[in-house]
């Protein structure tokens, strides 16, 4: 069963109640997000499915990049749709509504891996993917395309000690950290999915990167 489907399947368990429907013509496909939203807000359960349609791929993604357990991150995907849901008459469309909802997603994944204590960075690709682009999604490539078998092998040593520096940094550092050097955010792409101040971002960067540098001093010499 996919996201949406298990996601609106929980609708019927919620509190909040969508039930008013929309005219058969209406296409809502050709509405910007915040109207969507609007809708939603209203009750109408076809916007909050139309909502759930855009988002559960880069939802389930900016996840699985963080957990890399594809079970798991299904689990906090259905999970941050449940709580749009429950919450969306908080949402003000005056902001991006990608904005809020990637702010949902990261909040409780931070959370989980606070509670869980995850130490599952690889460079390799999570074990846990399913595809082999689920894999490529969720590695981080340190080799250079010109090396020779010797440099590569060192390149790979190199990447499993990079591997375990990030996961020793705190939940909010490897987030950035991973939104910058594995999905290649700028700044700003960054501040806005997790709805952070620019200045923030750039501080969680760059203290990232120093921890990085310390924890790996011992290769420069």
């Amino acid at each position: 069963m996919s996201l949406a489907a298990l996601t609106c399947a929980s609708i019927g368990r919620l509190t909040v109640s969508l039930s008013i429907e929309l005219p058969s013509s209406y296409d809502l496909s050709t509405l910007p997000d915040a109207d969507v939203a609007t809708l939603a807000k209203e009750g109408r359960e076809a916007a909050f499915r139309e909502l759930v349609h855009r988002y559960e791929r880069p939802v389930f993604s900016l996840i699985f990049r963080m957990v890399r357990d594809r079970e798991t991150a299904e689990d906090l995907a259905q999970d941050t749709f449940v709580r749009v849901l429950n919450h969306i008459d908080r949402y003000r469309p005056e902001f991006k509504f990608s904005s809020w909802l990637f702010k949902i997603a990261n909040n409780l994944t931070i959370d989980h891996l606070r509670k869980r204590q995850l130490d599952t960075i690889s460079i390799e690709g999570s074990p846990h993917a399913a595809t082999s682009a689920e894999a490529e999604a969720t590695s981080v490539d340190v080799r250079s395309h010109d090396e020779s078998p010797l440099e590569e092998i060192e390149s790979r040593e190199l990447g499993s000690a990079i591997e375990r520096a990030i996961a020793q940094l705190r939940p909010e550092y490897r987030s950035c950290i991973l939104l910058r050097h594995v999905e290649g955010r700028s700044y700003e792409e960054i501040a806005a999915t997790l709805d952070l101040p620019l200045g923030t971002v750039k501080t969680y960067i760059h203290r990232a990167r120093h921890e990085l540098r310390d924890a790996l001093a011992h290769l420069r010499t």
